[in-house]
């Protein structure tokens, strides 16, 4: 067998202190657990490595808190931590250790991060981008530091040709953790179980480029140049270490979790058929989901963010539109269902047409590919901006979310107008509110920037913000109520929910009557039939 073969334990041993390691995964989606797991229990036992800067885009994890990044989540184990997207039901002790000030954090765009690895690969000095200007990881807002002890930003502003760009330098990585499916006996890496293949090649390469280590687990080993080429996504003169784990699982899911396990249907072998599929049920999830349906067009290529909009293409599935439109996610789906749809993870797809790996999706976004985005929202204000990165003591990051914003046209944001026991019922067509939600989801100031309305605006980009109740517009001067559900209050049911002046368009005009009936919209007869 091959000398690249060993255990966790070995595999991590040479880690030296101050090291730079980078983590692929995300979610529930190729967490490399037995290595991290391995790391965690030598400084534990040893108190090393020390003082190591943590770089993860995506953030792997999805145990209830358990496992994931948290196994860098001690004292004196991590002196800074650079990353897009967090979670305080996945990573609870590691955000705990940034919000206390135990270590450095930096918030980096993940579209960026993937970029800036693919630069290091290439030994360039860094990338320019207009992803995140004007918003929270501008350094001229916050640089995208988490706490007080961050002061030293990874990010500066430069002009170019006139032009106004972020500018992230490159630095080196000495140790790279990925997972895959099977490795040959070479270190050929294949993700055929895999349901995302992620940034593991930009991770990988961006190590190497520098001397560093590649530390790869996989499910099983192969005999040398047995694997198909064609899925091999990472070669094999990339890794140094092999760390076999015969039970990994296709998604790092608790044991209640339906998708936990190999399923072909995740990782495009097989096409599940889709008639026995549930209809989306919640009046509140429907409400809104139905009136977002109304912005699509046929051919329309789709991103949908983390939150409930991630359903949509289950209201597509019963408008009998699902074939007309391509979803895709941040995370390389290209059509399908996002696996929300079966009860799991919005990073997977049931029965994608394409999985493609994150430096390609990213600049497929920010070079325009998008037609339309349908995101969540974690607080709206009066001036249209929108937060999904920050809030209370949700620390989530922004994940790929300045990516996808920056160069699509329409962007349609979904969200309850209040959260927390928000109840509604519909009756002949009518929506009441049966119980007000006790949390604010439009305030008078967001907590964090992590959508530039102005800019937006100024890009001439259509913004809606779509609620159960109400659709507000962005304008020249802020947001503006534009649509309201029959049987809504202005007065008691919106005015009175907001947390700043509520300004009404003089064309304000009652929600398509469609939305709120059981029957179908009638988007199928709408696409064929050439209409809007």
């Amino acid at each position: 067998m091959s000398g690249k073969i060993c255990s966790a334990r070995d595999a991590v041993a040479g880690i030296k202190d101050g090291a730079t390691v980078a983590v692929g995964g995300t979610g529930p989606v190729l967490e490399p657990d037995l290595v991290l797991d391995a790391l965690e229990q030598r400084f534990l036992a040893d108190a090393h490595p020390r003082e190591l800067t943590l770089v993860s885009p995506m953030a792997p994890g999805d145990r209830g808190g358990k496992g994931g990044l948290n196994a860098f989540a001690h004292q004196g184990m991590i002196a800074r931590l650079i990353g897009a997207s967090f979670s305080n039901y996945r990573h609870p002790r590691l955000i705990e250790l940034v919000r206390s000030g135990a270590c450095e954090g930096y918030t980096v765009g993940m579209g960026t991060m993937v970029q800036l690895l693919t630069a290091i690969s290439a030994r360039k000095p860094g990338i320019l981008t207009t992803v995140g200007i004007g918003s929270f990881l501008d350094p001229r807002v916050e640089g995208g530091c988490m706490n007080a002890r961050s002061t030293h930003p990874p990010v500066r502003v430069e002009h170019v040709d006139g032009k106004e760009y972020l500018y992230y330098r490159t630095f080196p990585i000495d140790v790279a953790i990925i997972r895959a499916t099977t490795a040959d006996e070479n270190g050929y890496l294949s993700f055929e179980e895999e349901p995302n293949t992620l940034g593991m090649l930009e991770i990988a390469s961006a190590a190497k480029a520098g001397g560093g280590v590649v530390i790869a687990q996989v499910k099983r080993v192969a005999r040398a140049g047995s694997l198909d080429p064609r899925l091999v996504r990472v070669p094999g003169p990339l890794v140094d270490a092999i760390v076999v784990h015969p039970s990994q699982t296709q998604l790092s899911a608790e044991m209640a979790d339906p998708l936990r396990g190999w399923n072909p249907f995740l990782a495009g072998a097989l096409k599940a058929p889709l008639a026995g599929l549930p209809r989306l049920e919640g009046v509140v999830e429907r409400a809104m989901l139905r009136r977002a349906a109304l912005e699509l067009r046929r051919g329309n290529v789709i991103n949908l963010g983390a939150g409930v909009a991630t359903h949509l293409p289950r209201i597509a599935l019963e408008e009998r539109i699902l074939d007309e439109v391509v979803f895709t996610n941040e995370h390389g789906i290209f059509g399908g269902l996002m696996a929300t749809a079966l009860g799991g993870s919005f990073v997977p797809a049931l029965n994608a047409d394409a999985i493609m790996d994150s430096a390609f999706q990213f600049n497929f976004y920010e070079g325009g590919g998008l037609d339309i985005a349908f995101l969540g929202v974690g607080q709206v204000d009066v001036e249209g901006n929108v937060n999904v990165s920050k809030f209370a003591r949700e620390w989530n990051g922004p994940g790929g979310f300045n990516s996808i914003t920056e160069n699509t046209p329409q962007i349609v944001f979904c969200s309850t107008l209040t959260s927390g026991g928000l109840k509604i019922e519909v009756t002949d067509g009518r929506m009441s509110i049966v119980q007000e939600g006790r949390i604010r989801k439009f305030v008078s100031q967001v907590e964090q920037i992590t959508l530039n309305a102005k800019r937006a605006f100024a890009q001439s980009q259509s913004v809606l913000y779509v609620t159960e109740r109400a659709v507000f517009r962005l304008g020249a001067h802020g947001l503006e109520l534009v649509e309201i559900a029959p049987g809504i209050d202005v007065e008691r049911d919106v005015r009175a929910q907001v947390g700043f002046p509520l300004r009404v368009a003089e064309s304000l005009r009652t929600m398509d009557t469609r939305v709120l009936s059981e029957a179908p919209l009638g988007l199928a007869a709408e696409f064929n039939g050439g209409t809007k």
